[in-house]
This record gives structure tokens, C-alpha cells and sequence, in this order.
């Protein structure tokens, strides 16, 4: 008979996590209760339950219980609250000409972040080399430890296969395509590992924010066009291989014979992405190492209103507008946010875009439609991919996860 090396066993199976432990921890997390007699009173669990499984998360040194520094009368409350030691997350919002790093405690609240100065078309190799190395960095610098981060995240200027964790057939990122993007950053960081679309996380940040109305459509305006779609449950809709979404291949409707990157002509990025409006004007999109050069002089022209400027801007406002009413009849957003270097001219670009838009679409799709620019401006990817890896960390696999991971204290 074959020995049993050769036939290596898959993952080992995660135990399941009882019902009553999630919903503690549920209720800890969220902010819902804070404290043994609050989750058991809110829930319907009975107090010993609620005992047993707050005693579980505190050996384990995922919660931690202390004592209120104000008391009405009496001994001060005890209160629970994730414990530092519960891990942290570490996101990549991948771009062509830089990659945004940070790392995050598990209630999502930025630790330290920093951008890395590497352009994506260096290879995947090369690319996923630095921002593995500053990302260690920022854990160590910080006081965290590099064995417990529980997930990382990277996002990519490019349709990605979700499950697979790579990019699919991505304009001008050589060595890109079907690379194992996850299974490296997993391997390199012993944590799991998720990939998506840089648009798609810009969404989910912008949707994560503080009143901020579902569904929502991100539109990312940047090398290329591309646009984000959160649910009113606040899912990510990602289509049946993860393309929805890549709307910068869509034919422009003054597109003519404008050669794009993919081999088609007349593409929406082709004639209104930033780098097709900083070409049209002859502008160098870097200039001696400084990666913002091209976007501060088409700010600088169109704030003196240079005529080619704020025709390039107005037609560029007026292409991604066709393009953005047509999503509004099919998807019916509650809001419309406006992201990446174009959205920054504002007053030039969203009233452009809002004019088309109300133009074109009926009142029934735009009555309570609200556009905006970015609210987080270029850390909404950052933030998507951090509330995308803090869910994956608190659902059922990464429960499990946690509590395999974690051998009880002493």
C-alpha cells in the first residue's frame, strides 16, 4: 500500500464555532454590548453562556475585560472590548504608479500606513517583494506581531478572478495576468489572503462611511475607468468572474478611432481616464521621480482656466457621464461617488458628469440620487480593504480560525 506522505491531506477541517460564541463576539465588536450582563440581557443567551463563552475569548486572548474608569455607585463595571492581541490586517491598494500600505487593528481603525513608491509594471515579483517588506515594517515599527495577522487584502488596478486571487488579462501590467497573487501574500504572511479590484474596494470604503446611503456606485477615474457596486446589504457585486464592473473598456460615445491599451479603439479610458486627459494635453503624467506632476499642472491649468485644459476636462466629464447614466437605469444607486486623480477637479468634473447624468437618466433613478466626490479621497481603497478583511476575519471560517490559532493563556 502507499505510504500515507503520499497522499498529503488537504487543509485540516475548522471546527465549528457554537452559534452562542459568534454572537457574543458579535456583540462585542459591533459595539451593540459591552459587557456580560448587556450581550446576555440583548441577546437571550443565558448568563452562564455568555460566561463560559466570554472566558473562552479571553484565553485566548481575543477579548479583553476591564474595569470602567467611571462607576455611578459601587464597584466600577467591567467591560469587554477586542483585545490588541487579537491580530491585525494588512491591505495593499495596488496602483500603477505607487502602491498605498497600511495595517489595521481588528475594529478596522488604521494603526500606521504609507505608500510605496513602485511602479505596478515592475512585475508582480518585485511589486508584492516591497510591499510585503513595508508592510513588515510598519508591524514591527508599530509593536505588532508579524505571526498575527489574521488576513491580508490587495487591490488591483485590473479585473480580477476573486476566487482564484489574480488579475485577469490587465492592460499594461506585464507579468500580471493570472499571477497567484493571493497564495504569494498568503505564503508570506501564514494568514489568508484576498484579491479584488482597486475600484470595487473604493466602493466598499466609500459605502462603509458614516451615513453613507446603499446602493452605491464608485466610479474610479484614474490610469483607467472603472466602477464599483455595493448592494443595499452592503455586499460587493463582483458578476460571475469578477469583470463587473470594468466599465473602461465600454465603447465612448465620441470615442472615434482612439487606440486603447486593450487593442480596441474608441474605449472609455482611451478619451476619459487621467492618463488619456493628461496625453491629450501633452502633459508628462511623472517628471523626475515625482508621481503627481501631471495631475498638479492639469489642477494648475484648469484653475487658471486654460481653454484646452478645461475642454479636455468637460469632454472627459461628458464621455463618463453617457457611460454613468446607462449603470444608473440598470443598478439604481442611492449614490453616485466620483474617485480617483480627475475627481479632485471637482467643480469642473462632477458638474459635468451630474449634467449628463440627469440629462440622460429619468427622474424616477435620479430623484433621491446623490453624487459626491470621494469622501476618503485616495484611502477609500485602503479602507474597503480593510472592512473586507475584518468581515472575513469575524465570520465562521475566520472565527475558527482564530480560536485554532490561539492556545489559551498560560
Amino acid at each position: 500500500m502507499p505510504k500515507d506522505e503520499d497522499h498529503p491531506a488537504g487543509p485540516p477541517l475548522l471546527p465549528a464555532v457554537p452559534a452562542g460564541l459568534r454572537t457574543v463576539l458579535d456583540f462585542v465588536v459591533s459595539g451593540k454590548a459591552t459587557s456580560r450582563a448587556e450581550i446576555a440581557r440583548r441577546s437571550g443567551l443565558v448568563r452562564t453562556t455568555v460566561g463560559k463563552h466570554v472566558d473562552h475569548l479571553v484565553e485566548r486572548g481575543i477579548l479583553r475585560e476591564f474595569e470602567a474608569n467611571e462607576s455611578v455607585r459601587g464597584r466600577p463595571p467591567r467591560v469587554l472590548a477586542l483585545s490588541p492581541r487579537a491580530g491585525t490586517v494588512a491591505v495593499a491598494d495596488i496602483d500603477t504608479l505607487a502602491s498605498r500600505i497600511a495595517i489595521a487593528d481588528l475594529s478596522g481603525r488604521v494603526l500606521a500606513q504609507e505608500t510605496v513608491e513602485i511602479r505596478a509594471d515592475a512585475g508582480p515579483e518585485v511589486v508584492l517583494d516591497a510591499v510585503t517588506e513595508r508592510l513588515l515594517g510598519l508591524l514591527v515599527r508599530n509593536g505588532h506581531d508579524p505571526g498575527r495577522v489574521r488576513e491580508v487584502v490587495a487591490g488591483l488596478p485590473s479585473p480580477v478572478d476573486f476566487e482564484r486571487g489574480c488579475a485577469v488579462r490587465p492592460t499594461g501590467m506585464p507579468g500580471w495576468g493570472s499571477y497567484p497573487v493571493a497564495q504569494e501574500l498568503s505564503d508570506r504572511f501564514h494568514a489568508p489572503a484576498v484579491v479584488d479590484n482597486d475600484a470595487n474596494l473604493m466602493a466598499l470604503g466609500e459605502a462603509c462611511q458614516e451615513r453613507a446611503d446603499t446602493p452605491l456606485l464608485g466610479i474610479k477615474i484614474s490610469t483607467g475607468v472603472g466602477a464599483g457596486i455595493v448592494t443595499a446589504a452592503g455586499e460587493v457585486y463582483r458578476g460571475a468572474d469578477g469583470a463587473a464592473g470594468d466599465i473602461g473598456h465600454i465603447r465612448a460615445v465620441g470615442g472615434s478611432d482612439v487606440q486603447c491599451a486593450c487593442g480596441n479603439v474608441g474605449c472609455l479610458s482611451a478619451v476619459a481616464s487621467h492618463r488619456s486627459v493628461l496625453h491629450s494635453l501633452g502633459i508628462p503624467e511623472t517628471a523626475d521621480g515625482d508621481l503627481l506632476h501631471g495631475a498638479r499642472v492639469l489642477a494648475e491649468r484648469v484653475a487658471h482656466n486654460d481653454p484646452p485644459a478645461v475642454r479636455a476636462l468637460q469632454q472627459a466629464a461628458t464621455e463618463i457621464g453617457e457611460v454613468v447614466a446607462m449603470l444608473i437605469y440598470m443598478f439604481n444607486p442611492r449614490t453616485l461617488v466620483i474617485g480617483g486623480p480627475l475627481s479632485e477637479l471637482r467643480d469642473n468634473l462632477l458638474s459635468g458628469i451630474r449634467a449628463v447624468v440627469y440629462q440622460r437618466a429619468q427622474t424616477l433613478t435620479t430623484r433621491d440620487l446623490t453624487i459626491i466626490p470621494t469622501r476618503l479621497g485616495e484611502s477609500s481603497g485602503i479602507h474597503g480593504a480593510i472592512a473586507l478583511a475584518t468581515r472575513d476575519v469575524f465570520g465562521p471560517q475566520g472565527i475558527a480560525r482564530m480560536l485554532v490559532d490561539d492556545p489559551p493563556d498560560g
